[in-house]
């Protein structure tokens, strides 16, 4: 008969793992990085998950006897091989380009998939059930509910003016106009034999559409030869 008792205490760790990791992607999604509320969700539960399974493997083997039976139980074994083989089916899930890293949820799910195969055959069905159902509310659920939260992005504003009077103090005026965007630093370069002066900016803001606005706004000035707004690494 199944104890039930250790079913509502186990459920209750998966819940609380899931919890305590989405908190900590949510907070990095909200500064920007690729990894964020569902990818710490998953792992989480999963890892969980795993460990629920090294720590109960014992229970399957407690009836043998020590003296006569080659069966030797190892709490941590399963959970280090798992996390180690997957890596590689992770790794090749992630693709990661100027400023953006794509694949990593899909990488989680590969490893939390191990978890869920390793429980399922081990006989830990509830448990395995309770996760999976966590982890795919997670997957369907929270990706429409993102563009509604506020997360931020990372940018480079390049700029050439057409001779070299100092337009520094200009540009930061005008990008001081766009509340939802700072600026993080900036490089200039004076070329003297072409007379152009070329600033480049760093930027993060919270708005996907300020990109446009920022170069309409920049187009009205005059002696401007070339702009452009390029994606830029996560810092």
């Amino acid at each position: 008969m199944y104890d039930w008792h250790v079913l509502f205490f186990d459920s209750g760790k998966l819940v609380l793992a899931a919890v305590l990791g989405g908190a900590i992607g949510f907070e990095r999604e909200t500064h920007g990085q690729a990894a964020g509320f569902r990818t710490y969700f998953v792992v989480s539960t999963a890892a969980c998950l795993m460990m629920l399974l090294s720590l109960h493997m014992e229970e399957l083997y407690r009836h043998l006897d020590m003296n006569k039976s080659t069966v030797r139980v190892d709490p941590g074994r399963i959970a280090s091989y798992a996390i180690a083989s997957m890596g590689f089916l992770g790794a090749g899930a992630i693709i990661k380009g100027k400023g953006t890293v794509r694949g990593l949820t899909t990488a989680a799910g590969l490893w939390a998939a191990t978890g869920i195969g390793l429980s399922i055959g081990s006989g830990y069905i509830y448990q395995t059930l309770i996760a999976e159902c966590l982890i795919l509310v997670n997957l369907y659920l929270v990706l429409p509910l993102k563009g509604l939260l506020p997360h931020r992005m990372y940018s480079i504003l390049s700029i050439k003016f057409r001779n070299t009077e100092d337009r520094l103090l200009l540009v930061r005026d005008i990008l001081s106009e766009f509340s939802m965007l700072s600026v993080l630093h900036t490089c200039y370069e004076h070329n003297v034999s072409a007379r152009t002066i070329s600033y480049r900016i760093r930027v993060n803001y919270t708005d996907d559409n300020i990109g446009p606005q920022v170069v309409k706004r920049f187009l009205e000035i005059d002696g401007i030869e070339t702009i452009e707004w390029t994606e830029s690494d996560v810092p």
